[in-house]
């Protein structure tokens, strides 16, 4: 067992999620709000808007003509469109490296992460959800647990290894039995430590054990299906991977049959390069 204090004290060093990402996601939960709004939020962010205006003018949106303004952005675009290149902004920073315990090579993470979050954006639409951005970003951070464990689960990855072959543990059950501590919870911890709603902590925390979740059951349910369906695709498919553990009560409850994810998987195909050219783009 490793000494929790010390872990939990090492989210001081994450860089934290920007507080104009949930000034953005306040936004776009209230219907009264405006593209003017939006654009208030973001302009006063140098470095955010120069990072909403490369995206914009990237290849991936294949725009006529070049932006020069977020009022431009938001035109061309749409506000859940800059909603979500601002969320998808604010958390590339610390998911970005490479993540030696979890054998995810740099990048690996960000791929998984970006790739769930729109997956979870289908998953929400599809079930007309009215939380559709806490969905996306929650699954977009559900992992940055893993960015502080990575290390711990290196040094103990051979005991790690030993319960999950040999006793049959998931790599979470394994990495709380080892360490004393596993991802989804510091996860949790960290969306408390940056102020997270209730429910983006419940999120974050549960999304591996949707059937915990007592405030946001529904939307657990549905990130831990993005989840899956990752992993079904072999995206982000590190050591974690092999034993991950599939909550089949998560689809019942929202009434997924195998047939819809053979066809969301078919359709995700198509967006597994918007995902490279995104990840590349920020």
């Amino acid at each position: 067992m490793k000494d929790i204090r010390e872990i939990i004290k090492k989210i001081d060093a994450l860089k934290p999620m920007p507080q104009v990402a949930q000034k953005v996601m306040a936004i776009a939960k209230d219907p009264q709000s405006s593209m003017a709004d939006l654009s208030e939020i973001i302009i006063y962010d140098q470095a955010l808007t120069a990072n909403v205006l490369k995206l914009c003018n990237s290849a991936l949106f294949g725009l006529p003509n070049k932006v020069e303004s977020v009022q431009q952005a938001i035109v061309y675009l749409g506000m859940d469109q800059i909603v979500d290149l601002v969320l998808i902004s604010g958390g590339a920073s610390n998911l970005k490296g490479k993540h030696e315990g979890y054998d995810l090579e740099e990048g690996e993470l960000w791929r998984y992460s970006v790739a769930s979050s729109l997956i979870a954006r289908d998953l929400a639409e599809i079930k007309k959800a009215e939380n559709v951005h806490l969905i996306f970003t929650s699954a977009l951070v559900k992992d940055i647990g893993k960015v502080i464990l990575n290390q711990y689960v290196a040094d103990s990855y051979e005991k790690i290894k030993f319960l999950v072959s040999k006793h049959g543990f998931s790599f979470k059950e394994a990495e709380k039995a080892v360490i004393g501590i596993d991802h989804a919870e510091l996860g949790g911890l960290v969306a408390e430590k940056w102020n997270f709603s209730s429910k983006m902590i419940e999120i974050i925390r549960y999304h591996h054990s949707p059937s915990e979740a007592k405030e946001s059951s529904f939307e657990t349910c549905l990130v831990h299906l993005a989840d899956s369906l990752c992993m079904m695709m072999g995206i982000g498919v590190g050591s974690d991977g092999l034993s991950y553990r599939f909550d089949r009560d998560a689809a019942e409850q929202l009434g997924f049959s195998e047939r819809d994810f053979q066809e969301i998987i078919a359709g995700f195909g198509e967006k597994i390069q918007k995902v490279e050219e995104l990840i590349n783009a920020v």
